[in-house]
């Protein structure tokens, strides 16, 4: 239980990567905060996942794209928790569309979500992981964010943002014993991947050196070494889970 007495916050864990996040790092011991946008239903799932690993788990709603919303959310787990000292910025929304036909107000939520959401959050934990000095902040970037994918322009730059984010951040807080890094998942066995036709699956499958799609599981893994201990001196990466795709 090597992350016994920490609390996590895990943006976007009502589902999918997220969800598996919270639960992983509950199987090893953390407290966790299920953030969710709307689907309240699902974030109880996540949560009674949570408790069934042995953890305490906390549901809170919250838009990540909004400022305030997110510091309400972080003021209520201290006031309830006392502390945070794991932070996994995973929402993430899609409004795919090549480019001449991609609406500005599509690119903007996407931008907001995904990339200033991170800010929001990060922002707003800086200050307890300072004091504590210890902390830990892994980024759910994505593939895309390094190769470019048509029809995403405004994902994969919002996924390539993230990446100079985090290696910026790993220079800030690195002094204080907080680390920031980046998990780069490839296609993942999710709702977001389930919309595929079965063609374009059969494309992407070609292109993976294992020739299958990753499991949420296999990307919590990582997040939750990158949470531990044993990454104490790992900071300003990005690692790629994506079957040997990018290879």
């Amino acid at each position: 239980m090597e992350l016994s007495n920490k609390v996590a916050v895990v943006t976007g864990s009502s589902r999918g990567i997220g969800r598996a996040v919270a639960v992983e790092l509950a199987r090893r011991g953390a407290d966790v905060v299920v953030n969710y946008a709307g689907n309240a239903e699902a974030a109880e799932e996540t949560a009674g996942a949570v408790r069934a690993a042995g953890s305490r788990a906390m549901t809170v709603q919250a838009d990540v794209a909004d400022q305030q919303q997110v510091n309400d959310m972080m003021q209520l787990v201290l006031r309830e928790w006392g502390r945070i000292d794991i932070l996994v910025n995973n929402a993430g929304i899609t409004r795919d569309n090549l480019l001449p036909r991609l609406r500005e107000e599509d690119w903007d939520a996407v931008l907001n979500v995904n990339l200033k959401g991170a800010y929001n959050c990060a922002r707003a934990v800086i200050r307890p992981m300072l004091k504590a000095r210890w902390g830990r902040i892994i980024n759910i970037s994505s593939v895309v964010g390094l190769t470019g994918n048509a029809g995403q322009a405004n994902y994969a730059a919002a996924k390539a943002g993230l990446l100079g984010f985090t290696k910026s951040l790993a220079r800030e807080l690195g002094s204080r014993n907080i680390t920031v890094n980046a998990v780069a998942p490839g296609y993942i066995a999710t709702d977001m991947t389930a919309g595929l036709a079965e063609e374009t699956k059969g494309e992407i499958l070609n292109r993976v050196a294992l020739g299958r799609l990753g499991a949420p599981e296999e990307v919590a893994a990582v997040v939750a070494f990158l949470a531990g201990e044993g990454a104490g001196y790992i900071t300003g990466q990005v690692i790629t889970v994506d079957g040997g795709m990018g290879i």
